[in-house]
């Protein structure tokens, strides 16, 4: 579904902006109503806390029915009002309380452009990350080589697995098993202002990294470093006040831990999810493949002048 709205956006430039002037799609929309109507058919007691709201829809009729009508090629018969209720269950506060986390499309700016996005969902229970699932629709191969496409899945406790569109296999996931910093390679976001590009280069020279990072947006990143590709992954805080929103990092945080790494905040605490939409906890995030975890957290204390 969002590979067609993304190839039908590349033709026709088709996009709204919502009041925080972030871009959404129909892509957007229709997917978290699919995806909220598949959870509540499956496990009806469960509560949905997603990044879109039926703002939109209400706003632009027009937008709606395109909502709908994209909506019901994976729901027949899907009503408006039905449409509008699953887009709208959304609204769980979150907390430790058994609930799911959503990102539709993560990484819209890379989605207008083209280029890769990802389809997040994490489970939550008591507190604590339970299972995820992070859809790449085009992120190729390790080896570049081949169709794009993977599903990304976690439990917690029962590690991390690829499945690559098409197939039926899943594949058992790890991260590197980089120990020297100065071998590792640095996973940042295509984005100047969410990645920090100029605050990462002067981490990666004090670990002595000479390789170019690995610049892809979205929870990509956190694939790319669970299966071996990059060393490292960062999420700098942009402000000492601004905290990172949950559904941005849930599904990924999980799959990387399950592949043998560690995501932790800047203190090195592990991410607290059960604050609601925010990680109000967590100040930063600093993924790796575990073994250069406490290295890279200096490099980062020393370089941001924290803790």
């Amino acid at each position: 579904m969002a590979r067609q709205v993304q190839d039908r956006i590349a033709r026709t430039g088709d996009a709204v902006t919502k009041a925080d002037r972030s871009p959404v799609t129909v892509a957007d929309l229709a997917i978290q109503v699919l995806v909220s109507h598949r959870l509540a058919e499956r496990f009806p007691g469960d509560g949905l806390l997603a990044e879109e709201d039926t703002a939109a829809i209400d706003a632009d009729s027009v937008l709606a029915a395109q909502v709908c009508e994209l909506s019901r090629q994976a729901v027949p018969g899907l009503t408006a009002d039905a449409m509008r209720r699953a887009l709208g269950r959304g609204d769980h506060g979150g907390g430790a309380a058994r609930h799911w986390v959503l990102d539709p499309v993560d990484g819209t700016k890379g989605f207008l452009r083209g280029e890769q996005f990802a389809v997040a969902l994490a489970l939550i229970d008591g507190g604590r990350l339970a299972a995820a699932a992070l859809g790449c629709p085009r992120l190729l191969p390790a080896d570049h080589s081949g169709q794009e496409g993977s599903i990304f899945s976690a439990e917690a406790g029962c590690g991390a697995t690829e499945r690559r569109l098409g197939s039926t296999a899943d594949r058992p996931i790890t991260v590197d098993a980089v120990t020297d910093p100065a071998r590792a390679a640095f996973c940042e976001s295509v984005e100047a202002a969410h990645a920090a590009h100029s605050v990462q280069a002067e981490i990666a020279a004090r670990l002595g990294i000479h390789r170019p990072p690995v610049r892809i947006d979205s929870q990509c990143k956190y694939a790319v470093v669970a299966r071996g590709e990059a060393s490292i992954y960062l999420r700098l805080p942009r402000r000492t006040d601004y905290r990172e929103k949950v559904w941005d990092h849930a599904a990924g945080a999980l799959i990387i831990e399950e592949a043998e790494g560690r995501v932790t905040d800047l203190d090195g605490r592990p991410l607290d999810v059960s604050a609601g939409r925010y990680l109000a906890r967590s100040h930063g995030i600093v993924a790796t493949n575990g073994r250069l975890h406490e290295v890279v957290l200096a490099a980062c204390r020393e370089v941001l002048g924290v803790g």
